[in-house]
């Protein structure tokens, strides 16, 4: 019996001696440093900059702003329209397939997408065009994974021309 004192004791005293230090974040915190980004495809980067202000990205979730400080979190993304704002005041779009977003501690942003293209490499009568030829797929009578696939590419092409407006 008095071991069991004498181990309870000990445990509680060891609780106290060690509790964790727990991190805490206001809602409003202000960070004054930049977002480091990489925005990479499996065969290239196609960004990367360590004074970047807020990037939007288009999670599943919802449209998401990710600045300076942001709380970790990995995020699948849709496709859509990635928008990097710079220090210098410009920005950079970039039409994403989908992928993931990591937000990792200390202000870093890891976007990895299986294709991406600049915004401006996108011409909006081409994208009209292949909207309207798998929309002829889509609808027609032909094999079900030709089918499902022409719905697909309509996912994707009518996100596309909905970013270039």
């Amino acid at each position: 019996m008095l071991g069991a004192r004498v181990a309870r004791s000990a445990l509680r005293a060891q609780r106290s001696a060690f509790k964790p230090a727990i991190a805490r974040r206001g809602y409003a915190d202000v960070a004054s440093d930049k977002i480091r980004l990489s925005l990479a495809l499996p065969h290239q980067s196609i960004y990367k900059s360590q004074d970047v202000v807020q990037v939007n990205i288009p999670a599943e979730s919802g449209e998401m702003g990710v600045l300076a400080g942001h709380v970790p979190s990995i995020e699948q993304l849709k496709p859509g329209l990635v928008e990097v704002i710079e220090e210098s005041g410009g920005s950079k779009s970039f039409f994403l397939s989908g992928g993931f977003a990591v937000v990792q501690p200390g202000s870093q942003l890891s976007i990895n997408a299986v294709e991406g293209f600049p915004l401006e490499d996108f011409s909006a009568e081409a994208v009209r065009n292949q909207i309207s030829e798998a929309q002829k797929i889509a609808n027609g009578s032909g094999s079900e994974q030709d089918i499902a696939e022409a719905k697909i590419e309509l996912e994707v092409l009518e996100s596309l021309q909905a970013a270039l407006k």
